[in-house]
């Protein structure tokens, strides 16, 4: 069977990198705050107080001005059913839908949100109630605006019917690059909502690479300006404008083998090699099921082998990596960023080319482990380094010698924070490698870290990221990294413990071998002294 590698070099008959599913935050930056919302009313609108009185006047033509555009336009208003993914109601209307740009369907759905609300309270000194503005949860209904756009494809605006009127912005990059494709005539096959083939594969990836923040922008803008709008024109000039932040981002790699057999390869080879690698926080190997809180046992590893479709799941903070087989056809590797500051990016749409590189790069590193789990032989004068002490750029470093317990722990803890987007710094892996040696993390001292993290830098296992006290593990260390600790784990702790005298009798292949290798031996030991 082919190898990870060999599988992504020699098998793979299009790569596509493409932002994925986009969801937006639409608001309005004065009003997230009570002395926004105050401002708002007393000093822009003129009031003498601010009550919740005064945001239902204005929800009540909103409400109208929308059921009027429906019916102005012939567009249905859905209210969803419980229990029924909106997502199917979408896909239906969609299919029927006739023309290339338009509001397809309204659906509408009572759902939480944070909404401001007012309380009496009483001025201790005059003893006359005032009202209180105060942030609170609600139940409003919430409309979505489900649209056909010329350049994006199917997308949808959901806006609260209630002040603020906070709003979300859905948008799909497979979809804007399917769009554009058909724009410039160029042919092209989908895989679900990405690419299965494309006679142009340069231009495709030249058309996702364009997709960027003005775009966005700019298409949000157009349906703002069609669709009806909580705020007056006035409210509006007065600087009262939408804008946009980024709740998710998906960013993708999409790898299309030439046939469905190397994606089950690809993914046989992974599961063998990285059930214990990788894990930032956590690696689940998840096959088609959802494991909750509910559910019983502790669970980390599932492997099921019947019926179910294999995928990688990769955590971090609030962000996660998945991989999986996509329609039995390519490989899906993507990223999926739920808290920007995770990463220390603000949320504004302007950050996106920076998400990009994060979500991109990750992506690679992951597929990069991947490939090194399979290839991690190092040559005997690149050992022989590791394992003397010598000077290295007039430094003297001492050696990492296998087996020795610190060293494999240090080792370790390289390969759990090899997808560590941002590094790591000298408390993180401090933690970390007093856990594997058993110790309180207070017993080993910053010192010591110190140290340890200056052999791994002169040895080339680690550097540090420029302008910051974080280090990140070189492609060589994460190689030695996987060497050591596999050679350690499944290899020499296994089968010392198998062929020890004292090991309790199992049935392994190793121990029986072992047993015949031993009698073989004590035969051979025998007839050569009946010989003598």
């Amino acid at each position: 069977m082919p190898d990870v590698g060999t599988l992504l070099r020699r098998h793979v008959v299009l790569e596509v990198e493409s932002i994925d599913r986009l969801y937006l935050n639409g608001y309005v930056p004065q009003l997230q705050t009570e002395g926004g919302v105050v401002g708002f009313f007393r000093g822009h609108r003129g009031q003498p107080f601010v009550s919740s009185a005064l945001m239902g006047q204005m929800t009540e033509p909103f409400v109208r001005a929308i059921a009027e555009f429906a019916e102005e336009h012939g567009v249905a208003i859905l209210t969803f059913a419980p229990g029924k993914r909106k997502d199917d109601v979408a896909k239906e209307q969609f299919a029927a839908y006739p023309f290339e740009e338009g509001v397809v369907f309204i659906g509408k759905a009572q759902e939480k949100a944070m909404t401001y609300r007012t309380a009496k309270r009483k001025n201790p000194q005059t003893g006359q109630s005032y009202p209180w503005i105060y942030r609170g949860s609600t139940l409003p209904n919430h409309y979505y605006f489900y649209l056909c756009d010329r350049d994006f494809g199917p997308i949808f605006a959901k806006v609260c019917s209630y002040f603020p009127y906070t709003m979300r912005l859905y948008v799909n990059g497979h979809e804007y690059a399917k769009h554009q494709l058909e724009h410039e005539g160029i042919a092209y096959e989908a895989l679900d909502n990405g690419f299965l083939s494309c006679a142009n594969p340069g231009r495709l990836q030249e058309i996702c690479d364009g997709l960027d923040a003005a775009k966005i922008e700019q298409c949000f803008r157009k349906w703002l300006a069609l669709l009806p709008h909580p705020f007056s024109a006035d409210d509006q000039r007065a600087g009262y404008r939408y804008e946009l932040s980024i709740l998710q981002a998906e960013f993708s790699l999409t790898q299309v083998f030439e046939r469905p057999l190397q994606g089950r390869q690809f993914f046989e080879e992974v599961i063998r090699e990285n059930l214990d690698l990788g894990r930032p926080d956590r690696v689940q190997l998840v096959f088609g099921r959802r494991v909750t809180k509910r559910t019983p046992g502790r669970f980390r590893t599932r492997i099921l082998t019947e019926g179910v479709r294999p995928s990688l799941h990769v955590d971090y903070k609030h962000s996660k990596i998945k991989q999986y087989h996509k329609e039995g056809r390519g490989l899906r590797t993507e990223t999926t960023i739920n808290e920007t500051r995770d990463f220390g990016i603000g949320k504004r749409l302007g950050n996106l080319p920076a998400l990009r590189q994060i979500g991109f790069g990750t992506n690679r590193r992951l597929l990069d482990v991947q490939q090194l789990s399979q290839d991690c032989i190092l040559g005997s004068a690149a050992l022989e380094s590791l394992s003397r002490p010598h000077v290295i750029l007039r430094q003297r470093t001492s050696a990492l010698r296998f087996g020795d317990p610190r060293v494999m722990a240090l080792l370790q803890a390289l390969c759990l924070f090899a997808l560590l987007p941002q590094g790591f710094r000298n408390r993180t892996l401090r933690a970390l490698v007093a856990q594997l040696l058993g110790l309180d993390p207070d017993h080993f001292r910053p010192g010591q870290m110190t140290y340890d993290l200056r052999r791994l830098r002169l040895h080339g296992l680690i550097q540090r990221v420029p302008r910051t006290q974080r280090y990140e593990v070189t492609r060589d260390g994460l190689r030695v990294a996987l060497l050591y600790t596999k050679a350690w784990s499944r290899i020499l702790r296994t089968g010392l413990a198998l062929t020890n005298a004292r090991a309790p009798t199992g049935d392994s292949k190793l121990q029986r071998a072992w047993k015949q290798l031993l009698g073989a031996l004590d035969d051979h030991l025998a007839a050569a002294r009946l010989a003598a």
